[in-house]
């Protein structure tokens, strides 16, 4: 049997994606470790090249990409092969991602593509999945079943709120002129398809004066990630799908009642109805295929990728409808599988229309869960993983 090493922290596809590589016939060791830095951690380095010494490993892997890793692959001539399930990965903006160990898969074709631009070899564009087989079995056990009255409502979304983003915590700090400039892009990108819009706002002249207010630091020697990755990405990123997320709920909830399931604080949410977070094994599942509308919205970090809240969503059988993603039309077809709004008249325009017509509802969600069966599960795409990598074992 062929062997493989995996690195295992929180990723919440871990379970289905091991699965799968237990499927194609792979023994699985796991090494785990809460890294004090991706990119240096020599404690960690000295446990996972001890590991490799001793074993025959065809390769290691992990979900995301970590440089230190990839580092001591190197080092020890053995593959490394990672698959993102988070856009972008600003640990990739690091030297060790030249490394010819790498065999790096990444869900966003934009954050592929600027990859490649970059010279990175070994770097391919692999969508996420969803754990199907999983997904219905939890949908056909006796509990699943009787407590299927909780998760029933309207329309529901599952997400962070994030309302912990250092944006609201630097903001009184900016000057007036950042201020304004920042408020105005938030407002922009409420109805804004751009995916190259916060880059193209963060000019030299706009990010000479943020230096000012915020401190930037790269995580090593070695990276090259940027005052602008860094800030567009996790700065205001956040406070951008805050504001989308919060305003779009609060205009639904004015028409209809909307379910948020969330950890976040929604205390100003008045008309919103927050049944708290849910985990994401035993109870999303549900509450996707018990909602007559589950809702996406887009962290605009992810350029044109699809999230694996969509994924999750039409395996579970639930009727979908989510903002506009450049990758969406490659594998699913818009008012057959899915539905998809350009801004918020029109998200709520499509609401209203799909509410009152259960049937049509139902028939898309029953096509696109035929798909996701056929096309779209964790086999599939470990699959694809793996006839890249044996072209090299």
């Amino acid at each position: 049997m062929s062997k493989i090493l995996v690195y295992r922290w929180k990723a919440y596809n871990y379970i289905d994606v091991m699965a799968a590589f237990v499927k194609m016939g792979y023994e699985i060791d796991e090494i785990s470790q809460n890294l004090l830095n991706y990119d240096v951690d020599e404690e960690f380095a000295e446990r996972l090249e001890k590991q490799i010494h001793e074993n025959d490993y065809d390769f290691v892997f992990s979900v995301n990409y970590f440089g230190m890793i990839s580092d001591v692959c190197q080092n020890n001539n053995i593959l490394y092969v990672a698959w993102s399930c988070d856009s972008p990965m600003i640990s990739m903006h690091h030297e060790s991602v030249y490394n010819s160990c790498n065999r790096i898969f990444v869900f966003d074709r934009a954050n592929c593509l600027e990859f490649e631009n970059m010279g990175v070899k070994n770097v391919y564009y692999l969508p996420l999945a969803a754990g199907v087989e999983r997904i219905d079995e939890l949908l056909n056990t006796k509990d699943a079943i009787n407590s299927k009255c909780f998760y029933e409502c309207d329309i529901s979304f599952v997400g962070s709120l994030y309302e912990r983003n250092n944006y609201d915590e630097l903001y009184d700090k900016l000057s007036d002129y950042l201020k304004g400039y920042f408020d105005g892009l938030i407002e922009a990108k409420w109805d804004c398809s751009d995916i190259s819009l916060m880059d193209k706002m963060l000019t030299p002249d706009v990010l000479n004066e943020l230096e000012k207010y915020f401190e930037f630091k790269p995580s090593s020697e070695r990276s090259f990630s940027d005052l602008g990755l860094v800030f567009s990405n996790n700065t205001l990123g956040f406070k951008i799908a805050r504001t989308q997320r919060k305003n779009n709920l609060i205009e639904l909830s004015k028409r209809r009642k909307v379910a948020l399931f969330t950890g976040s604080d929604a205390s100003d949410l008045i008309r919103v109805d927050n049944r708290g977070p849910v985990d994401y094994w035993k109870e999303m599942p549900r509450v996707f295929v018990g909602s007559k509308i589950n809702l996406n919205m887009t962290i605009p970090n992810i350029r044109t990728g699809i999230p694996l809240r969509v994924w999750d969503i039409l395996a579970s059988g639930g009727f979908l409808i989510s903002n506009n993603q450049a990758e969406i039309p490659y594998f699913f077809e818009n008012g057959r599988d899915i539905v998809t709004y350009s801004c918020q008249e029109e998200l709520i325009e499509l609401v209203d229309y799909y509410m009152s017509r259960d049937e049509e509802r139902e028939s898309i969600a029953k096509r696109a869960t035929e798909k996701m069966r056929k096309y779209h599960t964790f086999d599939d795409r470990i699959a694809n993983i793996l006839e890249v990598v044996k072209k090299d074992l």
